[in-house]
């Protein structure tokens, strides 16, 4: 009798979650009805999947389909999630503007990637909102002013001339097809680890097992084995408090359940080693923090000071600082060492733009290592960085989730599926919606009809003036690259300089060339290259030569 009430109960409940899912679909298609786009392949998994709108994949073809959303859809079209639930692909720059800047509190990242974070890394930039997000950057905006940027920049050139002269040991006796994009993770790594943390990951001299890079370089592979549990991150953080789903969380009896939790507890041991050992070299004062790596200067030694000397309201607790450490660091390292490569890669397939490049460099003997000034004044060096970014961005979309029913006016009106010309979108309360970073980046409408072509030489001149003139929400270069409003990458002044200082240290002294093997960029939350699609380890082999008249 007690199992057929049960059962009962789980029918009535389910009946009434279907009921309320299927009413919330039905209100979004008929506010969406006139948006046109496209049709549904299936009802269960609509016309992109919860993997496909960027979560770490495998599957190379996606990232032809994230360039054909991006470049043959309208500036807002109609898509459709699991189940048939209509959402939103957004490019069109008034629209942004409305849904990252002017009504940014209505459309705050989906429940799932701010859980997923917190259960990652803690309460770091990535998993809060509202007043404790602003509390968060206010004490970490300091840290990552141009100001410090001068301060810091003598710790990157040491690093990455150690990054020149390990590559220089592959290359002494002739020319070497040298994985590049693992050299590139290397030190994107290390330079967030002495430039952020003030700590070594990896001398770049030698192959060092270090378990906490490691551990962070491990995550993102193994987290994509777990797309359910990705799903029911909103619901799984609501059972109990933290120690029981740590305690439910051991009992699981799959191993890339354990994995993933094996890699978070070294993460938080790691960064909270490197806190109490931060926290007493502050104690002992200046001596001591001199003889730490990065002296001092390293993001999480200023915002510890600035922690201890803030008001009482402002100050965070010791969790949520070491809840940045792993957040930086993870987001620091792909983005940038990927972002790196495809500028190397590039170069390779152009190596007119390469030697110019190289030109620039050599007339400031910039491989010795230049003022931050001096660095951002290099136009050409700046135009391929832009440039790059702007049609190769690390994510070619981010999410957001209405919370309540409102409008978005557009820039341009867009022709709707009656025939009438459309100039705001009504979006009723839980609709994705899609930024499309890369629709706005390479914008024919925006742009010009060379848009979607690699030509660092468009930032030698004045920009066309629709992009100037329009509300485009990005923090850098009129472009989404780094996104916009006060969810928009902190550290994107920090990630710029460490591909200038990369740039100018390896193109004086080496060349690129391609090789013989196809490199092929997948879709994933961060993008990256592999040999041929059939592969699954990222890789970008190009051939390096030392540059004539260097030497050993």
């Amino acid at each position: 009798m007690a199992l057929v009430e049960l059962w009962s109960s789980v029918l009535i409940l389910s009946t009434v979650l279907f009921t309320w899912q299927y009413l919330e679909i039905r209100k979004s298609r008929n506010a969406l009805r006139n948006i046109p786009g496209s049709a549904p392949a299936s009802f269960l998994k609509g016309r992109l999947s919860a993997r496909t709108i960027g979560q770490p994949i495998t599957n190379a073809k996606l990232t032809d389909f994230q360039r054909h959303l991006a470049f043959d859809y309208a500036p807002v079209a109609k898509l459709y999630s699991m189940f048939g639930r209509p959402m939103l692909y957004v490019s069109d720059p008034k629209a942004l503007h409305t849904i990252m800047i002017k009504d940014e509190p209505s459309f705050p990242e989906p429940a799932s990637f701010i859980w997923l974070n917190y259960l990652l890394f803690g309460r770091g930039l990535l998993a809060t909102l509202g007043d404790k997000h602003r509390r968060q950057r206010k004490l970490l905006n300091p840290a990552f002013s141009i100001n410090h940027m001068r301060h810091i920049i003598p710790i990157f050139y040491n690093v990455v001339h150690k990054l020149r002269d390990g590559i220089k040991k592959q290359v002494v006796s002739g020319a070497e097809e040298i994985d590049m994009l693992n050299w590139m993770g290397r030190t994107a790594l290390e330079l967030i680890g002495q430039g952020g943390l003030g700590y070594s990951f990896d001398p770049l001299v030698e192959d060092m097992h270090n378990e906490y890079g490691h551990a962070l370089k491990t995550l993102l592979p193994n987290l994509v084995k777990l797309p359910v549990v990705r799903l029911m991150l909103p619901y799984l953080t609501k059972i109990g408090p933290p120690a029981f789903r740590r305690f439910v969380i051991s009992l699981v009896p799959d191993n890339d359940v354990q994995r993933i939790k094996s890699i978070v507890d070294t993460m938080d041991f790691q960064s909270r080693t490197i806190f109490e050992k931060k926290k007493t070299a502050l104690l002992q004062g200046d001596e001591a923090i001199l003889q730490q790596v990065g002296e001092g200067k390293d993001i999480m030694s200023i915002l510890m000071r600035a922690n201890a000397s803030t008001s009482e309201a402002d100050r965070l607790p010791e969790d949520e600082i070491i809840a940045q450490m792993s957040t930086l660091v993870f987001a620091a390292t792909d983005t940038t060492s990927n972002t790196l490569s495809r500028i190397l890669q590039i170069l390779a397939e152009h190596p007119d733009v390469q030697e110019k490049l190289r030109a620039e460099l050599l007339d400031v003997h910039a491989g010795e290592g230049l003022s931050y000034d001096d660095l951002d004044q290099l136009p050409l060096l700046d135009g391929v960085c832009r440039e790059t970014l702007r049609l190769n961005p690390p994510a070619q979309f981010v999410t957001r989730v209405a919370t309540r029913d409102t409008i978005v006016p557009l820039a341009e009106p867009i022709c709707g599926n009656d025939g009438s010309m459309i100039t705001e979108i009504p979006v009723v309360k839980g609709t994705e919606v899609i930024i499309g970073i890369l629709g706005c980046n390479a914008s024919k409408e925006l742009w010009g009809e060379d848009a979607h072509e690699w030509k660092p030489e468009r930032w030698l001149s004045p920009l066309p003036g629709k992009v100037t003139k329009n509300t485009i929400p990005g923090v850098y270069a009129n472009l989404m690259t780094f996104i916009g409003g006060k969810r928009a990458c902190i550290g994107f002044k920090f990630s710029e300089m460490e591909m200038k200082v990369v740039l100018s240290v390896l193109l004086p002294n080496f060349t690129f060339e391609l090789t013989d093997k196809p490199i092929v960029w997948n879709a994933a939350g961060v993008r990256y290259p592999t040999v041929g699609s059939v592969s699954n380890r990222p890789q970008m082999p190009l051939k390096v030569r030392l540059y004539g008249g260097v030497t050993a």
